[in-house]
């Protein structure tokens, strides 16, 4: 392999990957180095000359003539006159002797070596330049197109033909790709792995719907609004919580925009995602009070200590503070930082059964963790849905299930044995 086809194969493969010329250039001077280095020891009087365009390479070896008994004779940049006269007769003692070095001199094995060299370092480079490239994009928005599509991840590449990869856990559920699509989606984090950048991109994350955001609503962009927390259970709730540094500007009117248009660009791109924009505020009542809306609460207790707040409310608002499958409590839990309950405001009831007058019928560990979450009755137990006991307790499904059954039980016993009562009187009446 001569040095034309070597430079040329070299420049048109870091062309493609989009290596600047300067950089190409020190790569390869500095491997044609290492082969002086590797066959003279030294390579500090060589001159190595390169034209990447014309595939030119010129490598000249300088040393100074001295006399053939000379003790200098064996240094590196010292040369016998025999030897100097051998390639210009009318050389001297004292002069400097510039003699060209061909490539093939190095031998075949060396120039393969220097091929793979050069091969392997534009790689190394391209690797370096790709985790500098992302290092510095986590939490911001790229656009890529959907090259390949497997089971646990989907393999996208960006507009300069990196590969980025979208796990399965950072899909939004309802996302459905095919070669070709575009999507959107933002940096998570960069692993290296083996020396090898990983780029890992998320549409799950609270920081895509928040840069979403950010270019939809030009006041959070421009710093009038803030984003104080955002909570998502993706493609179905989020709730996001805003705050105004002007108080000319409503925070949850600019978000939303006119007519729901601006959100509505957002909720599309999160597959039809329900978001709660949320007026933020440091008074904790108020701020728990929002984060369930759309529920409506009569009255709560909020204990800091235990970082728990038990809500009140009308028995038609209980399904809404909870939500379908429980997702809206859920999501106000971690919007406000502390772990929500919910009963039915006691005001609704007018007789009611302690817990403690079931001891007979119901273990008395399984009383024990329904009073530790503040459920001390019998309509207090039915209040909370099954899925949300399951949640806040150590109780498995089923065992919830024959509670409700022993509770419910017990208040159709009582109200028939209310009838039997009254329906003497009724007949003494008559």
């Amino acid at each position: 392999m001569n040095s034309n086809v070597l430079i040329e194969s070299f420049a048109e493969f870091a062309r493609s990957k989009n290596i600047d010329r300067p950089t190409m250039m020190s790569i390869l001077e500095e491997v044609f180095r290492t082969m002086i280095r590797k066959k003279y020891d030294d390579d500090s009087n060589f001159d190595v000359i390169l034209n990447v365009d014309k595939g030119d390479l010129e490598i000249w070896r300088n040393r100074e003539i001295v006399d053939d008994n000379s003790e200098d004779i064996w240094d590196f940049d010292k040369i016998p006159l025999a030897e100097a006269q051998k390639i210009e007769p009318d050389f001297e003692i004292g002069e400097q002797v510039a003699e060209e070095v061909k490539l093939e001199d190095f031998g075949r094995r060396a120039v393969l070596m220097a091929r793979q060299t050069l091969i392997q370092r534009v790689k190394d480079l391209e690797r370096d330049n790709l985790y500098q490239a992302y290092k510095d994009q986590v939490g911001e928005v790229v656009v890529g197109e959907v090259y390949q599509v497997w089971g646990r991840e989907a393999l996208i590449l960006d507009k300069d033909e990196n590969e980025l990869v979208l796990p399965k856990g950072e899909q939004i559920p309802k996302d459905r790709y095919r070669k070709g699509d575009t999507i959107r989606a933002v940096v998570h984090r960069v692993d290296v792995l083996n020396g090898t950048p990983k780029i890992i991109l998320s549409r799950a994350a609270p920081a895509f719907l928040e840069r979403l955001m950010e270019q939809e609503v030009p006041e959070i962009f421009d710093g009038l609004i803030s984003i104080k927390n955002i909570v998502r259970e993706p493609g179905e709730r989020a709730k996001v919580a805003v705050e105004s540094f002007d108080e000319r500007i409503d925070p949850v009117g600019a978000c939303v925009g006119m007519k729901g248009s601006r959100i509505h660009a957002v909720v599309r791109e999160l597959e039809n995602e329900n978001i709660d924009i949320i007026n933020y505020t440091d008074n904790l009542e108020l701020y728990i009070a929002r984060a369930l809306s759309p529920a409506k609460l009569t009255s709560m207790k909020i204990n800091e200590q235990t970082g728990r707040v038990s809500v009140f409310l009308k028995p038609d608002q209980v399904s809404l503070a909870i939500g379908r499958g429980g997702a809206n409590i859920k999501l106000a839990s971690r919007l406000v930082g502390m772990e929500i309950d919910v009963f039915r405001d006691a005001g609704d009831f007018e007789e009611d059964i302690a817990l403690d007058e079931f001891q007979d019928e119901i273990e008395g560990w399984i009383l024990e963790e329904l009073k530790k979450i503040g459920l001390d009755t019998g309509r207090s137990v039915l209040a909370v849905s099954k899925e949300d006991i399951v949640r806040r307790t150590e109780l498995e499904e089923e065992t919830v299930e024959e509670l409700f059954r022993v509770i419910r039980q017990e208040f159709e016993d009582s109200a028939d044995e209310e009838q039997e009562e009254e329906a003497p009187n009724s007949g003494a009446a008559q």
